[in-house]
């Protein structure tokens, strides 16, 4: 047990210092504040928020402000690098305003999930060990900070260049995944407050295109922040470029899409109906279901 905690204790340290590398990066040709990157004071930011939250959250042994937590990291480092930025130029503003769109919609659409559901059962055992869930708010902080790390080096680049073509498709990818995320999210809301739909899956609306629409719609919007970033970086700042890789790789083989099928496949893996779901609709890519 205590090699388990020093092994825990190390990888937050790990993390911590992820996080602050790809802050030092992703700063390098952005704005400062007392030879301080405005990138690196925003990467502090986000571990404190989560490491304040995390207090009350260990004494009350309660998950049900994690989520919104998160949010609230993004608006305060977005918030952060605006006001230590000069010079804002058209693709900063856009880019400050989807982030704060999409933070508060996904915030509070998770926040008003969990406390109709009650509980967040990923957090079962690891709420029961400091470490683990020190470790868990932790990650949550690096999460914001590698996600953000695309639209924090527009906001804080001391590189201003016209929207062009590239913003403008980087733009309307953005709002395309937005779109798509929030309308996923309100069709299976909508489906399991249905009591006739209890013990059922849904397989209707974009569901029907995709098992996972929402989480397609999350990692385009942040491909479309990404794209929108491409005129204003070089040299270390193109480290910030893992963004939208990092939310795929998270969504489709660590946390999203690979927790959510091993529950599917416990409740309905011997459903013929299901079955014939999986063989039909993508996995993530919305597109029409095979036919025969």
């Amino acid at each position: 047990m205590q090699r388990y905690t020093i092994f825990i204790l190390i990888a937050t340290v790990v993390t911590v210092m992820t996080g602050v590398g790809l802050a030092w990066a992703g700063g390098t040709q952005g704005a400062t504040v007392n030879g301080i990157s405005v990138f690196a004071l925003c990467a502090v930011t986000a571990f404190a928020v989560n490491w304040l939250a995390f207090i009350p959250a260990v004494i009350m042994q309660t998950e049900k402000f994690y989520d919104l937590v998160g949010s609230l990291t993004y608006l305060s480092v977005v918030a952060l690098a605006v006001m230590l930025s000069s010079g804002l130029d058209l693709r900063a503003i856009l880019v400050s305003l989807m982030v704060t769109i999409w933070a508060v919609r996904l915030g509070s659409f998770l926040f008003m999930r969990i406390h109709q559901d009650g509980t967040d059962d990923r957090f079962d055992e690891i709420k029961r060990s400091v470490p683990r869930f020190l470790f868990a708010w932790t990650m949550q902080g690096l999460w914001v900070i590698f996600t953000a790390a695309a639209a924090l080096a527009i906001i804080t680049s001391n590189e201003r260049v016209p929207l062009g073509w590239l913003g403008i498709l980087g733009a309307l990818v953005w709002s395309s995944g937005f779109i798509i995320e929030v309308i996923a999210d309100a069709q299976k809301r909508a489906f399991k407050r249905d009591i006739t739909n209890r013990g059922e899956f849904i397989r209707h609306g974009l569901w029907a295109w995709s098992r996972h629409p929402n989480y397609f719609g999350e990692i385009t919007l942040w491909v479309g922040i990404a794209l929108m970033a491409i005129p204003v970086i070089s040299g270390w700042q193109w480290v910030v470029m893992i963004s939208p890789i990092f939310v795929y790789l998270l969504i489709t083989k660590i946390s999203g899409i690979p927790t959510l099928q091993k529950k599917a496949e416990a409740k309905w893996g011997d459903d013929a109906a299901y079955q014939d779901y999986v063989r039909r609709t993508s996995r993530l890519v919305p597109m029409p279901p095979k036919t025969g």
